[in-house]
């Protein structure tokens, strides 16, 4: 709190939230999306699906992109469904970090007969 002075000379209180770390909003796009691969070193390929309409027909389309994001603890694996936000270049390609894994993949039960 702080003490102003009004134009009749009265002390008035102002209360002013303190700025906390962690709770200012950030400006940098977020993403959800399936991890498609994980053979690299740090980094992981997400494939992040969309619809888009056609402009004559408007039928919703199925479009995906893929983008390089970097898992600094190789804890990722193909088949995740993975949070990735926007950040500095780590590399050529390589704009984007991981942020929480949303859902583990299912591990494959193989059966030999």
């Amino acid at each position: 709190m702080t003490e102003e002075l009004n134009t009749t000379g009265e002390s008035a209180t102002t209360d002013a939230a303190p700025a906390t770390e962690g709770t200012t909003k950030s400006n940098r796009l977020v993403l959800q999306g399936k991890v498609v691969s994980d053979k690299m070193d740090k980094t992981i390929v997400v494939e992040v699906e969309y619809l888009k309409k056609h402009r004559l027909y408007k039928k919703a389309i199925r479009r995906h992109n893929r983008f390089k994001a970097h898992d600094e603890d190789n804890t990722s694996h193909v088949g995740d469904i993975v949070r990735i936000e926007e950040c500095r270049p780590y590399s050529k390609e390589k704009t984007w970090r991981l942020v929480e894994i949303v859902q583990k993949a299912r591990k494959k039960l193989c059966v030999f007969a």
